[in-house]
This record gives C-alpha cells, structure tokens and sequence, in this order.
C-alpha cells in the first residue's frame, strides 16, 4: 500500500540558517517541512521531546528528521524506505552512532539524528516522556553483538555521548525495531561526506558533516558547496512551519546576558 504523504513530515534542528535555506529545497515533495531553531543551544534530546509535544496535534504518522548539511539524491526514494519501513514493523531507521566520523566508542545501537525516519503513529502509543528520559543508561553487552543488517561491532555498549541516547534506548527496551542502513564514503577528495543508502542500496542523501562551520570556515564552505550540486531541486518548496519555543529563547537571553554582565564586572 502506498504512504499517505499528508502522514508525513520533515523536521530540522537548524544550527545554520543559511545553509538550511539552500538544502531544504532538495526535500522530498508532498510533504510537511517544519523547522525549530537550534542556534540558541536547542537541540539533542531538548528538541527530541519538544517535537514530540509540538507535533502530536498534526496527526502524522510518519516524521523524517534530516539536518540543514543532509543532500537529498533521490528525495522521492524516501517514501519506498517509510512503505518497506511499514510493511516490516520497523518503529525506526537511520545511521548507527558507531559509523560516525573518526569516532568509534559511540553506541551501535542508536542512531545519529542528523538522519532518521520515526514512525509516529506506534511511538505515540506509547510515549511517556518522563520514562523516555529515564533510559540514559547503558550496560555494557546488554544487545546482541551483532548490529542487525550489516556489519558487527566489537567495542562495548557503553556509551552515553548524546542527550538524546535515551530516546533510542528506551524504544530498543520497549521491543521497537531499528533499520539500521548502509553508509559508504564515495566522494573524490572528500574523506568526511557520508552517502546514506536506503533498503535497496540506492544513495538516497549525502550527510557532509560541519554545518556549523558553512559560514564560518571556507574549506567546509568549498566542500559542502560541491555537494549541494548533487541535490535534486523540488520546485514544489513547501511552506516552512516554525515551531517556536518561547522560553527557552527567553531564557537563553537571560543567560546570555549575565554572561556578558559577568565578565563586565570580573574584568
């Protein structure tokens, strides 16, 4: 049966307005697109729980998280991923922790939020948030060795690097599955550029790393250029939902303040 795309949406903790003004238009079509600002030190499980609150009353049943670096190839190719997602009752998919850049203590078992697909229509069913966050924890050897799909993994179970570990925890402990999928590194010259592959091993993004460098820094600002070129424009750009959180901006404000009012007087 074909996805309902009214049934899904695209969200992005933006820590680069800039470039996500570039990237969002490489979205897959037919779908909701919101956006939550994450310049204000929001993001992680933060945003995780405030999305969680926030999109409930839009009756999705599906939400793909992708961040403003992420270069969608084959953007259509996500709602064949959400049907094969469906018909095998996987509750989540994305790009296992441990395949992160230059980093290999994270846990195989998580999946790195820069891409995701969550299915929101089982998740709902049974959020509790004070229960989600309650799972920070990891014991070591506590899932099999083996990551399912693709590849094993030696190191020990044990890391909590992320705030928003806890939520992929306590999903994995409620019996929900994972797809894990498949990266390789193809790009000439570009060591740090991801290709995430979907259930058919078709390339369907680019993940290229360092946002918050792309106004910043010109080497990631040259790099990260080129592979927007690999991006298929939607014509069809959806009007952006802005998901506000209020106090926290007010309180980020207040906080930035006494900051500066600090190293005023200590100086």
């Amino acid at each position: 049966m074909a996805v309902n795309k009214e049934k899904i949406a695209i969200i992005t903790t933006v820590a680069n307005w800039e470039l996500y003004n570039k990237t969002k238009h490489f979205f897959p079509t037919g779908i909701r697109v919101f956006a939550i600002d994450g310049t204000s030190a929001f993001y992680g499980v933060k945003s995780m729980t405030f999305f969680m609150k926030k999109l409930k009353k839009y009756d999705l049943d599906w939400l793909v998280m992708a961040d403003e670096d992420v270069i969608f190839e084959n953007p259509e190719k996500i709602f064949n991923l959400i049907e094969y997602l469906d018909k095998n009752n996987y509750t989540v998919a994305g790009v296992s922790e441990a395949d992160r850049i230059g980093e290999q203590s994270k846990h195989p078992y998580v999946i790195n939020t820069f891409f995701g697909i969550l299915n929101l229509r089982e998740i709902y069913k049974i959020y509790n948030e004070k229960e989600m966050l309650a799972n920070q924890y990891a014991i070591d050897n506590e899932f099999p060795k083996q990551v399912e799909g693709f590849r094993r993994y030696e190191h020990p179970m044990t890391s909590l690097a992320e705030s928003y570990y806890c939520f992929f925890l306590w999903l994995r402990r409620k019996g929900k599955k994972t797809k894990f999928l498949k990266i390789t590194r193809p790009l000439e010259n570009d060591l740090l550029t991801t290709a995430v592959h979907d259930h058919t091993n078709t390339v369907l993004l680019y993940h290229t790393w360092f946002a918050r460098f792309y106004s910043l820094d010109t080497f990631h600002k040259k790099r990260i250029d080129k592979v927007i070129k690999k991006g298929k424009f939607n014509s069809e750009n959806s009007k952006i939902i802005l998901l506000k959180n209020h106090s926290h901006d007010i309180k980020f404000f207040f906080y930035k303040y006494f900051r500066r009012l600090r190293r005023f007087i200590l100086e």
